[in-house]
């Protein structure tokens, strides 16, 4: 085992319950989860100041419209970039569509990150420094929705390289050497052949179950799934 995980990243997450037309009823607003994530990861600040990350993934989308999105900042103020650029596309959209924030599905459509789960990250960074491509969260997408695999968190792993060569994938110099990317190419592997047994039933529990022995260290990693799908894993 490596050693114990310290005061350092940080995680914060959101799976909202109700439909967005009953926030903007409730609180006056569509954008409730958005300005919880937010205050959430501002009370975090001081566990990440290399950079930070967000990724959504919305419920019930039509086929061929984007379900899960994720921006990532490793400016310096990295939380105030990120939602300033959040804050950017809704005020273009309300300029050319005035009014729209009244209408909570119309704003679901066309905000990127309005999404029902909600995924924030905040880094302390132990290798890259603060290069913009080590920031969380990390995300592997395909084709198929339940073979998208958004995931951030602390980690203190110490076999990634084993991990690498256990699944035949030669890591880039980027990722050799990064906890989560190998955390995350194990894991989308195991949830892609998952998918082929059960992919109307697939479940991420049995792929947690194969994933966990493998890793020799301690994390806490909060994890989305394109079909809808969330998770948290915690190891001292």
């Amino acid at each position: 085992m490596s050693d114990p995980i310290k005061h350092e990243c940080g995680l914060a997450f959101i799976r909202l319950r109700k439909p967005f037309s009953y926030y903007h009823q409730q609180y006056g607003t569509t954008l409730w989860g958005l300005n919880k994530l937010y205050l959430l990861m501002e009370k975090q600040h001081n566990r990440g100041q290399d950079g930070a990350g967000v990724a959504a993934v919305k419920l019930n989308v039509e086929p061929g419209y984007p379900f899960m999105n994720r921006i990532r900042s490793n400016a310096p103020q990295a939380i105030a970039d990120i939602f300033q650029q959040i804050g950017k596309e809704i005020s273009e959209l309300e300029k050319y569509h005035p009014g729209i924030q009244n209408h909570p599905g119309l704003m679901k459509g066309h905000v990127g990150f309005l999404g029902e789960l909600l995924l924030g990250h905040l880094r302390y960074g132990t290798q890259g420094k603060n290069k913009l491509e080590y920031c969380h969260p990390f995300i592997n997408r395909d084709t198929i929705p339940a073979r998208n695999l958004a995931l951030a968190g602390n980690f203190n792993i110490v076999n990634t390289e084993e991990l690498f060569a256990l699944i035949g994938k030669e890591p880039s110099d980027t990722t050799r050497f990064s906890d989560l990317a190998a955390m995350i190419e194990l894991m989308h592997t195991f949830l892609c052949k998952e998918d082929e047994v059960s992919p109307q039933q697939l479940d991420i529990k049995k792929v947690l179950r194969k994933t966990l022995p493998l890793l020799d260290g301690g994390f806490h990693v909060a994890g989305l799934t394109g079909n809808h799908t969330p998770f948290l894993l915690l190891r001292k």
